[in-house]
């Protein structure tokens, strides 16, 4: 019976984190919308939301460490729950970087963009899609899905090194764009992290399946 309720308490929080990580990739594309489409009320929308990501966040570590305390969770019970732990604080930590770049849309003000956005909403769009694979990879315990995702990551910063470069040439042109400069490279900045913390989310799925927490390798052979 025990062991019942305990498989029914871990579905519950597999679907309380599938909530939450729906909302931090929401969060992190809309802040970028915003950005690009210079919708200040957006981006004040996103600030405020954060405060409901937070608090999901503590609910859900709440609920895990009544598990352990109550229900007698095994080794390997106890590795999926040391896991969601972590994986809870990674996706917080996202939503972070979308309420930065939701910020900085503010901070920009009402001057306009040096150019178009392009490349910031293509790195928003992969580290939404990675972040998407590696809790799909979580739910799965999938642990060859879990090591294809961190090599995704080189798309990411090949992008970031793009608008590194692209805002660096603006600069030089003129240097009054480097305020402006700063805060889009800033943007792209938190869009890279947040891809770096998905690798830390594929590394639990290793730990959860095979017991062993090992640095997953970034680049592609």
């Amino acid at each position: 019976m025990l062991r019942q309720v305990f498989d029914r308490e871990l579905r519950r929080l597999e679907d309380e984190i599938s909530i939450l990580g729906g909302m931090v990739e929401d969060a992190l594309i809309a802040s970028v919308e915003s950005l690009k489409q210079r919708d200040f009320e957006a981006s004040r929308r996103i600030i405020a939301g954060d405060h409901q990501v937070n608090e999901k966040r503590f609910a859900i570590e709440s609920d895990i460490l009544v598990v352990i305390a109550t229900q007698q969770p095994m080794a390997s019970d106890l590795r999926v729950l040391a896991a969601m732990l972590e994986i809870v604080t990674e996706l917080e930590r996202i939503g972070d970087y979308a309420k930065g770049i939701a910020k900085i849309n503010l901070m920009i003000g009402e001057e306009p963009l040096l150019k178009p956005l392009i490349d910031i909403p293509r790195m928003a769009v992969k580290a939404r899609d990675m972040l998407r694979q590696s809790l799909d990879a979580f739910m799965r315990r999938d642990v060859e899905l879990a090591r294809s995702i961190p090599p995704q990551d080189d798309e990411v910063d090949a992008l970031y090194n793009q608008v590194y470069r692209e805002l660096l040439t603006y600069i030089i042109s003129d240097p009054s764009n480097m305020e402006q400069a700063n805060y889009l490279l800033w943007a792209a900045h938190n869009l890279e992290r947040a891809a770096d913390r998905v690798t830390n989310i594929c590394e639990r799925v290793v730990f959860t399946v095979t017991g062993k927490m090992t640095e997953l390798d970034t680049h592609f052979e």
